[in-house]
């Protein structure tokens, strides 16, 4: 088996081709077995797994061909290569369509039969990798401190794993709530950069008049308050990694000072004459559509392309239901853990109703529905009725419970406008009451922006 010494099969019916193959592949330091016809290599093939065939086409018994559809029946991954003296198109297109690696026709060039197998052997070393690695990744149900094992999340695994080690700048995408940022600190913690900070910002959490001096830091005396040297974020970051969180949020002014540091690494503090160079690894981060927002004009194109080289989506807790239980259960040991209670278990009914729900605030909401429920919970298990999931429902009907909705009055004329921010108003103010007032968690739980929050309560009249 690959790992250890590669072990080959070789099958022909000429004694002079069976013993220069056995001689020329254990010279090369490899197990060699031959077989003088088909039948031989089939019943060699029930008891040993070889990791290549060489196989002529034509035999004493059986064909080659027949030989190689039984050794891939009993083993996928092995890897034959056919070998004949009268190979014409057909035989060669049916031997690959039966999955055959190659066809080389007699007579061969040692030299390149010895390549041919080796590139054969190497393949099949990285399919054997990639196999464990799989079957790692299904035994896992956490990776790092993300949880879930459903084909969308194995799938950005295997992508954290690929695009960890190198410097390539990575862009996130996918609803609020979704958990990109524990995506970035996976890409971080399976880096070299692991042992240097993370840096988190928070491009839509801090004001437009501060941004500047926090990713850059500033000069004493700069400006007005400046007391003393501040470094920036990019700096403190050095030999880290910085995530740019909401980076969709971030003004033109400073998208242009952000281009710099993508391109060159390099920037001047507010107020400072010589630039700074850091090693940083740059992650971003957004739940809007950045290619729209390009299109609009609120996106340098540049900056775009920089930053997107390689993306990773995350889906939504909706399409990957399937973790629901295991996400439920974690936050469930969480919160209990954090309260010193022993609220250990969640009933299937009470599963079967969280199923029912779409989440809109994604694993997030789901968290905060938990930390809730576990707060309130009386009993060590969570029963429907202990499941402080009424106040989420009400989130969805609350705009529709509270005003009637007719379509057929279109006909006579409606204010949509008026409409429109009912449901709105009706919408944000529930989210606050969730989140006890705190304006940061209910645009969270809204999936926008801080930022768009505060506009949203100025238009609105919104007293908080």
């Amino acid at each position: 088996m690959i790992g250890s010494t590669p072990h080959i099969l070789v099958v022909d019916d000429e004694l002079s081709m069976r013993e220069f193959l056995d001689m020329l592949f254990s010279r090369e330091g490899y197990k060699v077995e031959c077989a003088e016809n088909g039948r031989k290599a089939i019943k060699m093939l029930d008891k040993t797994d070889f990791d290549l065939l060489l196989c002529d086409i034509r035999l004493g018994d059986i064909t080659g061909l027949d030989v190689l559809r039984a050794a891939k029946q009993r083993n996928p991954l092995v890897i034959v290569i056919m070998i004949s003296a009268y190979a014409t198109t057909e035989t060669a297109v049916e031997a690959m369509n039966e999955g055959a690696y190659d066809y080389v026709p007699k007579p061969f060039d040692k030299d390149e039969l010895k390549q041919t197998v080796a590139k054969a052997l190497k393949l099949r070393t990285l399919e054997h990798e990639k196999k464990a690695l799989n079957d790692e990744l299904k035994k896992n149900l956490f990776f790092g401190k993300i949880v879930g094992k459903s084909p969308g999340m194995m799938h950005i695994y295997n992508m954290v794993r690929q695009v960890a080690r190198t410097r390539t700048n990575i862009l996130i995408t996918g609803e609020s709530g979704t958990g990109k940022e524990l995506i970035a600190r996976a890409i971080h913690e399976e880096s070299e950069r692991r042992n240097h900070p993370f840096v988190v910002i928070n491009c839509g959490g801090i004001p437009e008049t501060l941004m500047e001096s926090e990713l850059f830091g500033h000069k004493k005396g700069s400006f007005t308050g400046a007391t003393q040297e501040k470094k920036g974020l990019f700096e403190i970051a050095h030999r880290g990694t910085v995530f740019l969180d909401e980076i969709g949020e971030l003004s033109p002014r400073i998208q242009v000072k952000l281009l710099r540091v993508v391109q060159d690494k390099v920037f001047k503090p507010v107020g400072g004459n010589e630039e700074i160079g850091v090693d940083i690894r740059i992650i971003s981060a957004t739940n809007k559509k950045l290619e729209a927002e390009v299109i609009a004009g609120n996106f340098r194109e540049d900056l775009f392309y920089r930053l997107n080289v390689i993306e990773i989506k995350v889906p939504p807790l909706r399409e990957r239901k399937s973790d629901l239980r295991a996400l439920a259960q974690h936050f469930l040991e969480k919160y209990s853990k954090e309260m010193g209670k022993e609220v250990t278990k969640i009933s299937s009914y009470a599963i079967d109703m969280l199923n029912k729900y779409d989440f809109p605030g994604n694993v997030r909401e789901l968290e905060n529905l938990l930390e809730r429920s576990v707060a309130l919970a009386n009993t060590n298990i969570l029963l429907p009725d202990s499941l402080a999931l009424s106040l989420h429902k009400r989130r969805w009907i609350e705009g529709f419970q509270d005003r009637r909705f007719d379509l057929n009055e279109v006909a006579k004329g409606v204010a949509l406008d008026a409409i429109l921010e009912d449901i709105e108003r009706a919408y944000i103010k529930k989210a606050l009451e969730c989140t006890n007032g705190n304006k940061q968690k209910a645009s969270e739980l809204l999936g926008i922006s801080f930022r768009s929050m505060r506009h949203r309560l100025s238009k609105l009249e919104i007293e908080s």
